[in-house]
């Protein structure tokens, strides 16, 4: 792992979060330069866009929700689902949950995660999730921001999910609008207005809406 921390160091800057000052994150300043440098540096031109160097708008409001209303995880076990910079699960850490899990099938979000919590002092412990057929075992809250961009995956991870509540998971979403967040079957605990990057959307700001997610 230590030649993706060796890349993430080079190409990002260690930084308070807007919206969220009390955790830091290695975040990058622009998406498409930093991809092609990733497909540049592993040879690989299918690699997955760099999803952990941001703070994505809906993790960024549900980190900010966990942060807080600190109940929803005080004591719990609780999984960072897709993880991607591991802000989530560093929220729910800092929060005072019992122990906190990341999940993200890219290894370099694994790096970033790893050294993200390091910089906020919090541990991750991480979890592998293949084939989302099963409810996760152990574990009290799922929490997920910004799963929700792309059809299949949000049709299959919403699917999941539910069938994580029905077996006794509270599940938290963090979702800012997109178009395959489910509509039906969920509670809508808040909605703020967060900061985003040019770079990232098309608006310097973003509705987030804080769901939980019914069986």
């Amino acid at each position: 792992m230590s030649h993706f921390q060796d890349f993430i160091r080079a190409h990002t800057q260690l930084m308070p979060i807007d919206f969220l000052p009390e955790i830091t994150l290695h975040v990058a300043q622009k998406m498409e330069p930093l991809w092609k440098e990733m497909e540049s540096s592993f040879g690989d031109p299918d690699c997955e866009p760099p999803f952990w160097a941001f703070a994505w708008a809906g993790g960024l409001g549900l980190s900010r929700h966990i942060m807080d209303h600190p109940e929803l995880v005080k004591g719990k076990r609780v999984l960072d689902f897709a993880a991607g910079s591991g802000l989530v699960g560093i929220a729910a850490a800092r929060a005072g949950a019992k122990k906190v899990w990341s999940c993200d099938i890219d290894p370099l979000s694994q790096a970033a995660i790893k050294m993200n919590a390091d910089s906020n002092d919090v541990q991750l412990a991480p979890m592998k999730i293949s084939y989302l057929k099963e409810p996760v075992r152990g574990i009290d809250v799922i929490l997920a921001g910004d799963v929700c961009y792309d059809h299949l995956m949000a049709h299959r991870v919403v699917a999941w999910l539910r069938l994580c509540v029905r077996h006794g998971i509270t599940v938290i979403m963090g979702d800012p609008g997109r178009a395959y967040v489910p509509r039906e079957r969920i509670e809508v605990l808040a909605t703020m207005t967060v900061p985003t990057s040019l770079a990232l959307e098309d608006m310097a700001q973003r509705e987030v809406q804080v769901l939980s997610l019914l069986g």
